[in-house]
């Protein structure tokens, strides 16, 4: 199965982009492709199963069914009813993560389809460049002087006690070749040392643990997901002197095309009293991970 994909930040509040994505009729305003739309049967936009038709500016008739639509994740996806390519099982979507650093917000978009064996690659490029490329650059444009909405992120429920979520200005297969060592993490975050793997076990092995010393304290971790396809990490405390009990995090890096550079996302959960969560919740955001993202996106900068 083929793969068309394009990513981009926007230096816009999540809420504002997503009210612009999530109408699934709107795509003429901003989409210099696409020349009128109209949601057959006269729908709501933002009812699954509705299919929209549209022309391209040739005057090609498309047709696409939505498929899901979530207001607290900023996700949709849709397939092809009438297609705009020949590709078969063609199934996309456009998906939002707030960049908590900067207040901005990373849009991917992207597509899973069929090509016939002489066209193998052919589609890919099409959609990946022309369609998601250029709409993403022109979605920039037609947001940048909207005004800010007062919608509360995740419309309140965050993805995790602590989520991070920060632009680092190096491609993604260089930051992920220096974030997928798991006893590699004090060669850049200033206030952890001595990290090694317990029993000379490797960096890469799922079930391993770390021990390192974190300020006064000393911990241990165990590593229980290493994904090379989807550039993702996740790990579990098995000791700490923090007032902390199942405490489970993990890393993702997301490519940014637009650019060539990353948007990297870390997040934590655990179960604490409300008066130690005070203290510990920004102690994790600001001190372990955004601390961490920032001094590894300085060092893969300075080479």
């Amino acid at each position: 199965m083929a793969r068309a994909f394009a990513s981009r930040i926007i230096n816009v509040p999540t809420g504002v982009v997503w009210a612009v994505v999530r109408d699934f009729n709107g795509l003429p305003k901003w989409h210099p492709a696409i020349r009128d739309s109209e949601i057959e049967t006269g729908a709501p936009a933002d009812q699954v199963g509705v299919i929209r038709a549209f022309h391209l500016q040739d005057g090609t008739l498309v047709r696409e069914r939505l498929l899901s639509l979530d207001d607290s994740r900023y996700g949709l996806s849709y397939n092809f009813e009438t297609p705009a390519f020949p590709v078969t099982d063609y199934r996309a979507g456009i998906d939002l993560i707030p960049v908590t650093k900067t207040g901005g917000t990373y849009v991917q978009w992207w597509a899973e389809f069929d090509e016939a064996p002489e066209d193998q690659g052919k589609y890919v490029e099409l959609i990946s460049d022309a369609v998601f490329a250029a709409g993403l650059e022109a979605l920039e444009l037609f947001v940048k002087d909207l005004p800010a909405t007062d919608e509360p992120l995740w419309q309140g429920w965050r993805p995790a006690k602590v989520f991070v979520s920060t632009p680092m200005a190096v491609p993604v297969d260089n930051v992920w070749q220096e974030m997928r060592d798991f006893a590699g993490m004090d060669c850049w975050h200033p206030d952890i040392s001595a990290m090694v793997m317990l029993d000379g076990a490797p960096s890469d092995q799922v079930s391993a643990v770390r021990d390192f010393q974190f300020g006064p304290g000393r911990l241990h971790e165990q590593l229980t997901l290493l994904s090379d396809t989807d550039r993702a990490f996740r790990y579990r405390i098995l000791k700490s002197p923090q007032p902390w009990m199942n405490y489970h995090a993990g890393a993702r890096l997301w490519p940014v095309t637009a650019d060539n550079s990353t948007l990297a996302v870390w997040t934590a959960d655990w179960v604490a009293s409300p008066n130690d969560d005070v203290t510990l919740i920004p102690l994790v955001h600001d001190h372990v991970f955004q601390l961490a993202l920032d001094t590894l996106d300085a060092k893969l900068r300075m080479g």
